[in-house]
């Protein structure tokens, strides 16, 4: 259990640390991020402190769709926005292509390797996620489907407020997905089943 607890806020923690790094890229974000950015650029709150206040309100989402949030979930909402924040604060201004590249790169292999201590800590998922799990069991739709049609929808409100949509979101889509493939089993707690001995009594 200490492991657990450790690996889900390291991971958390490394999460919004990653996020803030794909902004401060300038390249263009995840789908979430484009509507936590653009919501910030209206509203004035730090994207850091939006992902936060973003994360409560999909939660509100899952009442309906009769989903029950984990340890995990509530913790993904207090703290991958405030470290997003915090790590916002102190990362410098990013200037020149080949080092905005190589920040966006960056950003996104912290997020997969958070993704796979978080998700592997096994306390439940985030409120985003959940969404999409919901939507599944509730409405029958692959999970690809509700992703899809969840995301582009996000996408698209944040782009039009203001978020920033470029190569970055394009990068992200393609890459997240198989490097958190990678990193899950790093760090998956997940008890394994001890093989049953033949050897006869």
């Amino acid at each position: 259990m200490p492991r657990r607890i450790t690996q889900l806020l390291v991971g958390l923690f490394l999460y919004g640390a990653g996020c803030a790094l794909t902004v401060e890229a300038g390249l263009g974000v995840d789908p979430w991020t484009v509507f936590a950015e653009g919501l910030s650029v209206r509203t004035g709150i730090g994207i850091g402190w939006i992902t936060n206040i973003v994360g409560f309100f999909v939660l509100l989402l899952w009442i309906p769709l009769r989903q029950k949030p984990g340890v995990g979930t509530i913790a993904n909402i207090l703290l991958v926005g405030t470290s997003m924040q915090l790590a916002l604060g102190v990362v410098p201004p990013v200037t020149g292509f080949v080092l905005q590249l190589a920040t966006l790169l960056g950003g996104i292999l912290l997020v997969a390797l958070a993704s796979g201590l978080y998700i592997g800590a096994r306390f439940g998922p985030g409120p985003r996620d959940g969404l999409m799990t919901g939507l599944n069991a509730r409405l029958g739709w692959p999970i690809w489907l509700c992703r899809a049609l969840v995301e582009l929808s996000v996408l698209l409100v944040g782009w039009l407020l203001g978020g920033t949509v470029g190569i970055g979101t394009v990068l992200f889509a393609v890459l997240i997905g198989p490097l958190v493939h990678v990193a899950l089993p790093l760090f998956d707690t997940r008890q394994k089943t001890p093989a049953v001995s033949q050897r006869p009594a």
